[in-house]
This record gives C-alpha cells, sequence and structure tokens, in this order.
C-alpha cells in the first residue's frame, strides 16, 4: 500500500513511542540500564523481523497478481482487461465507443443497477480530472455509482472530490485484490485479452507514429483530433481527416 509521507511520520512516531515505553516499563520493572537496553534491542529485532516479512508478503502478493502485465497495456487493452475482470465477478459489461464516450470507458450493470466507470492505466497518481469526468458520466448515462479503476493511486485532491461526489475509486491495492481473487479461481483476464484482435473492436484511425499504439478519435476544447491510446505515456496527437 502506498503511503503518504503524513502516514510514514505517523508510523515513525509510533514506533518511537512503543520503545519509549517498552523502555520506561523494563527500566521501572529491573531498575537495570544494562537490561532495559538488551530489552529495547530486543524490541527492535522483532520490529525488524516484523517488517521484513511484511515486506516479502507485499512483494509475493504482487508476484502472484502479475500486476506488471497490466502495468505494459496501452489505455485500449486496459480497458478490456476490466471487462474481462468484471464479467469473472458478475457484471454485466459494455466497453464504450472510443469517440463520444462523456466520460465512461466502462458501463457496467449488476442486482439493477447502473454503473459508469473510468478505467485509468497509469504510471502516475489520477488527478482530479478523472472523478471530473466520471461525474459527469453518472449523470448522463443516468447511472447509479460512479468509479475511477486504476493500475496506480490518487491524487489528494482526486480523493477528496470524490469523497463529495459519492464516486468510488479503486486503486491499484483493491485491484491487486480482485484479481489475486480470480486467480485463485482459475480465471485469468490477462490471458482473455490477449485473445482478443483489437484490430476489430478500434475504429481505423491508424496507429501512433511514436510508439505503434492505435489512435482513438477524442473531443478537446478544439473540436475533434485524433489522440494516442497509450495516452498519458504518449501524447501524440494529429488532426482529423
Amino acid at each position: 500500500m502506498k503511503r503518504t509521507k503524513k502516514q510514514q511520520r505517523k508510523i515513525d512516531e509510533a514506533i518511537n513511542l512503543i520503545l519509549l515505553l517498552v523502555a520506561s516499563a523494563s527500566l521501572i520493572i529491573t531498575k537495570n540500564f544494562f537490561v532495559t537496553g538488551v530489552v529495547v534491542g530486543m524490541a527492535i529485532i522483532v520490529m525488524m523481523v516484523i517488517a521484513s516479512y511484511k515486506r516479502k508478503q507485499a512483494k509475493e502478493r504482487l508476484r502472484n497478481s502479475r500486476i506488471e502485465e497490466i502495468d505494459s497495456m496501452d489505455g485500449i487493452q486496459f480497458e478490456y482487461y476490466l471487462k474481462e475482470l468484471y464479467l469473472s465477478r458478475g457484471y454485466g459489461v459494455e466497453v464504450t465507443s472510443a469517440s463520444g464516450d462523456y466520460g465512461a470507458d466502462l458501463v457496467l450493470k449488476k442486482d439493477g443497477k447502473k454503473i459508469v466507470a473510468q478505467a485509468k492505466r497509469y504510471s502516475k497518481d489520477v488527478g482530479i480530472k478523472a472523478v471530473q469526468e466520471v461525474m459527469g458520466a453518472k449523470s448522463y448515462y443516468k447511472a447509479d455509482e460512479a468509479w475511477v479503476v486504476t493500475n496506480s493511486y490518487f491524487t489528494k485532491a482526486a480523493r477528496e472530490l470524490a469523497q463529495t461526489g459519492n464516486v468510488r475509486l479503486v486503486d491499484r491495492d483493491e485491484l491487486i485484490d480482485f484479481i489475486l481473487e480470480l486467480n485463485s479461481a482459475a480465471v485469468k483476464p490477462a490471458e482473455q485479452v490477449k485473445n482478443i484482435n483489437f484490430e476489430t473492436i478500434i475504429s481505423n484511425h491508424g496507429t501512433c507514429s511514436k510508439c505503434g499504439s492505435p489512435m482513438v478519435l477524442k473531443k478537446g476544447k478544439r473540436g475533434e483530433f485524433l489522440g494516442c491510446s497509450s495516452f498519458p505515456k504518449c501524447r501524440y496527437t494529429k488532426n482529423v481527416g
């Protein structure tokens, strides 16, 4: 789990407080500085062993999730990966058109509820814009819920707006949890995505001259344009026509 500097400071302060309490209790009980030093040293060793074990568990969890496959996907592949992921979880899923998606990459349905979701395959934290767009999509599609799903994490501003706007944020940690659940059930969404022929589902707008990813039709302040599907990793654009 990604920690902020503030969270790390709190953890450090808690560890220091625990060591202080251990030292104080030992000194009161034994009235011996040497014994107290030994006790504190043992407490530090125990904490280091626990921290090492947790780091090892976290690394094993990442290996089992095969999250690195998702990190190497482009934006469109990630959308179809999430489609397979949520189909495996019992949702009805539709991937919206690359042009005119009105802020939603996926439309999910389950138990009578409609959910719009943005898929953000990012190498950096997802910002407030994604939350704003999915809030607009919720209104346009008349959906019951709005989600933003990413292989990364969210900025503080994005988390605050999501809380105010009742938008569910699914970050890297929760995504890995979903993947591990499905891996244990022998369902491999990544394998399903590999079998998809993207040429049959992507509009014929050619490929990016910089990275080779499919170009998709997008809308901006100045009208429609073609942008690389690997955005923000690749920011190549060109005019329509």
